[in-house]
């Protein structure tokens, strides 16, 4: 199984995404990350978040949906559209998923609010790919409708 965590930019949450479940993910699960509109580098905070929590960080870059090496199988969207947001759409034959969630590179305010708002990034994508690998390890080979259900039920945690 290939699962690739989408976002426009490709710079913070998808990256953390794909940092948090390569260092989780079971045997078979492959993981990568990719933006619509990449902004071109990984901001340098998730980087430091990923490394205070002891999450390797080694060949994380931010990369264009066009030019992924491998096909995914599941595709989780990661942008905020409540926030205004615009998610981008994958189209293609793969079971979808949004885990929406505020970017923390638009705070605003002082490093403390900053490095806060990262941490809280880091901290609900840890519980929810998480809650992720517990479910492919409790339910094994899941069909597809719960396979879907499984993934959905994820983006309140």
């Amino acid at each position: 199984m290939n699962i690739l965590f989408l976002c426009t930019g490709n710079s913070c949450r998808s990256v953390i995404a794909e940092a948090l479940l390569k260092s989780m993910a079971p045997a078979g699960v492959a993981v990568q990350s990719a933006g619509s509109n990449p902004a071109g580098f990984v901001n340098p905070r998730a980087l430091a978040v990923l490394r205070e929590a002891g999450i390797a960080t080694e060949g994380l870059f931010s990369k264009s949906w066009d030019k992924l090496p491998e096909k995914p199988d599941v595709v989780i969207t990661l942008c905020a559209d409540a926030a205004g947001e615009a998610c981008p759409l994958y189209f293609g034959q793969v079971v979808r998923s949004h885990w929406g969630m505020p970017d923390p590179a638009k705070v605003e305010g002082d490093e403390a609010a900053i490095g806060a708002a990262f941490t809280s990034t880091l901290d609900v994508l840890r519980r929810r790919i998480g809650s992720l690998v517990n479910g492919l390890k409790v339910e094994g080979d899941m069909d597809e409708a719960r396979f879907q259900e499984l993934l959905d039920s994820i983006a309140s945690i």
